[in-house]
C-alpha cells in the first residue's frame, strides 16, 4: 500500500468579468478495493453551489453552480488516496479467453454492447488495414499477448505530442497524422481492441511520474477480460496500467469523460488564458 497526493488547479482568465454556467467537474477519483480516499478538499473561485452525482458510467461528477460573475475562474482540487498493488496475474484470464478470438460469457454481452461498438465507424477500413501488421483474420493467438503487442506498436509506430487542444484525434487522424497525445493514443487502442470485438473504455486520470517530477494528468485503456475484469493498458508509455495510475472516469466515448466542462457568457473577445498545474506525489 502506498499513499499519495493528487493536486490539480485549473485557471481561466478573462479580460472583464463573465457569467459562468453550470460547469461540471471530474476530479475525484474512482474508489474500489484497489484505491481508497483518505481526505478531499475542493476550492471553487467565484462563489458558487457544488452538488455531488454518479453519472451512467458510475463515476463522481461535481456539479459546479456559480452565483456570481468573475473575471477569473479557479478549480482547485486536492485528494490523498492509499493505493493497494494488484497486478494482472495471467492465470486469472478465463480459460476460455486465454486464446483470441474467443466469446464473452452469455450473462456479460448485453452489458458490454456499448463498450464493443465503434465510436468511430467511419475510420473502420482504415484501422482494419493498420492492425493487418498485427492480427490477421482466422488465426489463433495468445490473447494478452496481442494486447501487449497492440500497446507497443502504438508506442513505437507514433510520435507522442503533449496537445492543449480539447478533444480528441480519431483514429484515422492519429495514423494519418503519426503522432498524438496520451488521449489520442488510448482512443486509437480503444477502437482497435473494439474492432477485435472486445469490451473497451477509455480512461482519464492521473499518472505518478518518477522521483523528482510532479505527475500529470493522464489518459488509456482499460479492456474488459473474463476473469480479470476491466485491466488498463497505457500505450503512452508501453505498460499495464499499475498503482501509478489513478483513475477518475470512465466511458465508452472519451466526450463523456472530459475533466471540466460548461459555459460563459460575455464579450467574444473576453477569454485571456488558461493554466493547469497538477502535482501527483508521495503523501
Amino acid at each position: 500500500m502506498k499513499r499519495i497526493r493528487i493536486t490539480h488547479l485549473t485557471e481561466y482568465f478573462y479580460r472583464e468579468s463573465v457569467q459562468f454556467g453550470v460547469h461540471r467537474a471530474l476530479m475525484r477519483p474512482r474508489e474500489g478495493y484497489d484505491l481508497h480516499i483518505v481526505a478531499g478538499r475542493l476550492l471553487i473561485t467565484p462563489n458558487s453551489t457544488v452538488r455531488w452525482l454518479r453519472d451512467l458510467n458510475g463515476n463522481s461528477v461535481a456539479v459546479i453552480t456559480f452565483n456570481e460573475p468573475s473575471h477569473h475562474l479557479r478549480i482547485f482540487s486536492e485528494v490523498d488516496v492509499d493505493l493497494f498493488d494488484d497486478e494482472l496475474i495471467e492465470c486469472h484470464v478465463d480459460a476460455e479467453a486465454k486464446s483470441f478470438p474467443f466469446e464473452y460469457p452469455a450473462s456479460e454481452q448485453l452489458g458490454l454492447v456499448p463498450f464493443r461498438l465503434p465510436s468511430y465507424p467511419l475510420d473502420e477500413l482504415l484501422l482494419k488495414q493498420w492492425l493487418l501488421h498485427l492480427y490477421q483474420p482466422g488465426q489463433l493467438v495468445d490473447t494478452l499477448g496481442l494486447l501487449r503487442d497492440l500497446n507497443t506498436r502504438i508506442y513505437e509506430a507514433f510520435q507522442y505530442l503533449h496537445r492543449d487542444d480539447p478533444g480528441v484525434q480519431s483514429p484515422a487522424e492519429t495514423i494519418s497524422k503519426g503522432s498524438g497525445s496520451c488521449r489520442d493514443y488510448a482512443v486509437l487502442m480503444m477502437e482497435a481492441a473494439r474492432h477485435w470485438g472486445m469490451a473497451a473504455q477509455f480512461v482519464t486520470g492521473y499518472i505518478q511520474m518518477a522521483d523528482g517530477q510532479h505527475g500529470a494528468t493522464h489518459a488509456w485503456t482499460e479492456i474488459y477480460l473474463p476473469g480479470v475484469g476491466w485491466q488498463g493498458f497505457d500505450p503512452t508509455n508501453n505498460k499495464l496500467a499499475g498503482d501509478e495510475h489513478i483513475s477518475v472516469a470512465v466511458a465508452p466515448h472519451p466526450a463523456q469523460a472530459s475533466p471540466l466542462s460548461g459555459s460563459w457568457t460575455g464579450p467574444s473577445g473576453a477569454f485571456q488564458s488558461l493554466q493547469v498545474s497538477v502535482q501527483v506525489v508521495a503523501a
